[in-house]
């Protein structure tokens, strides 16, 4: 069940949010955008992900959060495969806030259908949350990250469409065992009377730190090729890179596991947002091959770790009928903060005529966002 779990995330996140920063140096070229314009549709996607996550919120009280998972991931393959029938930026934005709303809701309602794994054991508990938002994500990163640089090298820019249609085709390959781990589980509608008001006021460090995760992390998944074409590195050179974040994604739940299970404060939100500061900044402090990949390898294993973490902390600290109202209003925060990473990095890209500084200033977001956890304390 789990496994059908995280094929989601791999769809909804790995595929339909981040695939889109392997093809954007193809898009960009072949489409004459600027970074501006170029950051418009990951914000567009966040702007859907606000749209979906606060939708989530509303209906997870009256449906399912299984019907929730499935209906999301088979709409958001479709819009992966509409992404690429048309070049258009009214079309691309269209199928890219769509991919955002509906991946949120398959997204949120996978993180409620975790927390419910394994009730009664902590420590399996917390390394399948880590796995569902980890290993899942990974998984999209590694395939796109692969496969699609080769590709767009080898046939052009001009092949991007292509990419789209490929990434969906995989998607819909996902589809029968998402479906069937969705049917398995099935928990019982939380009612609004039976639900206890969230302690918000308390868990505001928390939230500011999962904020400042939204603000920052989306700029390197975002722009992180159009850094390494500035730098003239090779397709091959792109597509290691990528592959060896998309593992270290994979592989972080193992790292992060037994900080999940002994905190039940901000401290393992501030190490991860840390860790992911620090891969942000390195490859523009030591623009060079091995510090690329040393950066891809500090990203990687504490990016995914995020979502991971605020889950972990609602399940240890709040009864489980709060869990999924929980989980949304996190996802709200940060799908709200997601929504001005891309064009604004986009934006002093322009500014300075180089993605490097919006790397440098995601990083500092992310540090700011690291303090700000570590004020949190249990509930």
């Amino acid at each position: 069940m789990l496994t059908g779990l995280a094929l989601g995330v791999t769809v909804t996140n790995g595929f339909a949010r981040f695939a889109y920063g392997v093809m954007l140096p193809a898009m960009k070229a072949e489409m004459g955008w600027n970074y501006a314009q170029a950051g418009w549709l990951n914000t567009a996607n966040a702007l859907g992900y606000v749209a979906g996550a606060i939708l989530t919120m509303v209906l997870i009280r009256h449906i399912s959060p299984s019907r929730l998972f499935a209906f999301g991931l088979v709409t958001t393959t479709i819009a992966i495969l509409a992404t690429g029938l048309n070049a258009a930026l009214w079309w691309q934005t269209l199928w890219r806030v769509l991919a955002g709303t509906l991946g949120a809701m398959s997204f949120s309602s996978a993180g409620a259908l975790a927390a419910g794994l394994f009730q009664n054991d902590a420590r399996r508990n917390a390394l399948g949350i880590a796995i569902l938002f980890g290993s899942g994500g990974g998984v999209g990163i590694v395939l796109t990250g692969a496969a699609l640089p080769l590709m767009l090298d080898r046939f052009g820019p001009g092949s991007w469409p292509m990419g789209w249609i490929a990434t969906g085709v995989v998607s819909l390959s996902f589809l029968p065992l998402g479906l069937w781990a969705a049917l398995q589980l099935r928990p019982a509608v939380q009612k609004p009377l039976r639900s206890a008001p969230l302690p918000v006021r308390r868990m505001l460090p928390e939230l500011a730190g999962y904020a400042g995760f939204g603000l920052g992390y989306i700029v390197y998944l975002t722009f992180l090729s159009a850094w390494m074409t500035e730098q003239a590195a090779s397709a091959g050179f792109i597509a290691l890179v990528w592959v060896m974040l998309g593992l270290c994604i994979c592989v972080s739940p193992l790292l992060w596991r037994p900080i999940l299970v002994r905190y039940n404060s901000g401290v393992p939100l501030a190490l991860i947002l840390t860790g992911i500061a620090i891969g942000s900044a390195l490859p523009v402090v030591l623009p060079s091959g091995p510090a690329l990949l040393i950066s891809a390898v500090v990203f990687g294993l504490s990016v995914f770790m995020a979502p991971g973490a605020v889950t972990n902390f609602a399940r240890q600290n709040l009864p489980p009928e709060s869990w999924a109202g929980a989980i949304s209003l996190f996802t709200v925060v940060f799908a709200v903060a997601q929504t001005l990473g891309p064009y604004g990095a986009g934006l002093v890209g322009d500014l300075f005529n180089s993605i490097g500084v919006s790397l440098l200033a995601a990083a500092g977001l992310l540090l700011a966002g690291a303090v700000l956890a570590l004020l949190q304390k249990p509930l």
